[in-house]
């Protein structure tokens, strides 16, 4: 992590939100922010210290009661004018993506347009919050259950999805009746600025949300602060791990999604040309950095000359340049070292036995951008680092195989369960693929099966710590807790008060 001392004077300063207000760090430390497309630093973002995190804790432990007490018809109509000033503003984020993160504008409005989803998702809270109730479970007796918010709840959110990600967790962390702490990644933490201003603007009321920045320093202080009840974390499977098993260790909540591998299968029936547009929209599409991208694609008995052919056939089409010219398709990498790393398993994977068919260095845009062309990496086996490896960035990797089998042992045989796709014409063999996989998300002829909102999203094995997964239904699990009351009431025909009515049992 770098950390500035002294920022250049013409950088924008980014700060933290706390109590309803922006807040200039105190800390002394910063981290720069660049516009990955031109390699020119833009920001200058304050890292929080210890006491700065509690700061946003407490004014989030300040805020929660009278948050708390809200009526859900009042929570459902604020939500609803949450989701129109985000809609109004849509374009605004989107360029904040492109400018901080580097995706093409494009890619960034998908992203706010996902992320919106889950808004109107948690616009139907009342019905969302609804218990049970069981009438005379014994003799007079009634039994129901309710669903409590939790109280103060975290996130720490990742760098590619700076706008989505944040909201598939403080729209639903909100809507049942949380406040929040947001944590986003210091590499491009503009978005989370404007979605606090928006939200204040909404009528969300002070301390509710707040915003700080950081790095380990931050993260270590959330985890270990008493007051924080949960925690929900994206990122790499390392640090997945590492969130999760010290949250779970102090008591709390934690979901924790961490890094993928995901296979995309190509049978012999399967469309040629639908599987290789879809690999290549999938594993290049953000310059793959995404957790749902396809990694590698299985190609099953003899599909795999035609299929790599159609490939490399389609990648020469792909424009890259900068994000916010609206005909690039593909933007930089978020930094130069990220860059310079997968550009890294290029370089290495002759010498494991590969064969680069295409190489993503040869066709970079010239500037100090941090640019690399999409790779596609053919004759990898389990063995390589190229297929071992979460690379994170535009690089397509293919496995032969002669079963299907074979191909879903990959898979299965693989510590990653994020998402996974089988292109094929025939349904019994989609089925049974179903069926058969080890993966949280399954797409069948869709490269990147990220689901909808009214659904959840999360991997198995690897790919996700904790037993809930982000929004939906089990994001509304995850930030409330269920409270059973027993109740029972003096017989009428007993009670001395006038009912104004014969009482009869």
């Amino acid at each position: 992590m770098t950390e500035l001392v002294d920022a250049p004077a013409d950088v924008k300063a980014i700060r933290h939100w706390i109590g309803g207000k922006e807040t200039p760090g105190g800390s002394g430390r910063s981290g720069a922010v660049y516009n990955p497309a031109t390699g020119v630093q833009s920001g200058s973002v304050d890292f929080a210290s210890v006491e700065e995190i509690d700061a946003a804790v407490q004014a989030a432990k300040a805020a929660a009661p009278s948050w708390r007490a809200l009526s859900l018809s009042r929570r459902a109509e604020l939500f609803f004018s949450i989701r129109q000033l985000f809609h109004e503003h849509h374009k605004d984020l989107a360029r904040l993506l492109t400018l901080e993160h580097g995706k093409v504008l494009s890619d960034a409005m998908g992203e706010v347009a996902r992320g919106l989803e889950v808004i109107e998702f948690c616009c139907g809270i009342p019905t969302l919050l609804k218990g049970g109730f069981s009438e005379q479970a014994s003799t007079g007796i009634d039994v129901y259950s309710i669903r409590q918010p939790l109280g103060v709840v975290a996130g720490i959110t990742p760098f590619n999805f700076p706008a989505m990600v944040p909201m598939w967790m403080w729209a639903p962390a909100l809507a049942c009746g949380n406040t929040f702490v947001l944590k986003p990644s210091e590499k491009d933490p503009s978005a989370s600025m404007l979605t606090a201003e928006l939200l204040a603007e909404a009528g969300v009321p002070a301390g509710v949300f707040n915003v700080v920045h950081g790095d380990k320093v931050a993260v270590d202080a959330l985890i270990e602060h008493p007051d924080v009840s949960a925690l929900s974390f994206v990122g790499s499977t390392p640090i997945a791990k590492y969130v999760y098993e010290n949250a779970t260790a102090r008591g709390k909540r934690c979901q924790a999604l961490g890094g993928a591998k995901n296979h995309m299968i190509v049978l012999p029936d399967a469309d040629i040309d639908m599987a290789a547009d879809a690999a290549v929209s999938a594993a290049y599409g953000s310059a793959g950095e995404r957790c749902m991208a396809v990694s590698m694609v299985v190609a099953v008995a003899g599909v795999g000359d035609k299929l790599v052919a159609a490939i490399q056939d389609r990648i020469p089409k792909v424009k890259i340049g900068n994000g916010l010219d609206e005909s690039s398709e593909m933007g930089p990498l978020v930094t130069r070292e990220h860059r310079d790393k997968v550009a890294s398993y290029v370089e290495r994977a002759p010498g494991e036995g590969a064969t680069v068919v295409v190489d993503g260095r040869a066709s970079c845009p010239d500037g100090d951008g941090f640019f690399l062309g999409p790779s596609l990496i053919d004759d990898i086996t389990p063995g390589m680092d190229n297929y071992r490896d979460e690379i994170f960035g535009p690089v397509l990797g293919v496995t032969r195989v002669e079963t299907y089998d074979e191909a879903v042992k990959l898979i299965n045989d693989n510590p990653y369960g994020n998402g996974t796709a089988i292109f094929t014409r025939d349904g019994g063999v989609a089925r049974q693929f179903q069926f058969d996989v080890q993966a949280g998300m399954v797409g069948i002829n869709v490269p990147i099966p990220v689901p909808v909102a009214y659904y959840s999203f999360g991997g198995w094995k690897a790919s996700l710590f904790g037993d809930r997964h982000i929004y939906g239904p089990e994001g509304i699990d995850f930030y409330t807790r269920t409270k059973v009351v027993t109740s029972r009431w003096p017989d009428p025909a007993t009670s001395k008060v006038d009912l104004g009515f014969p009482q009869t049992r």
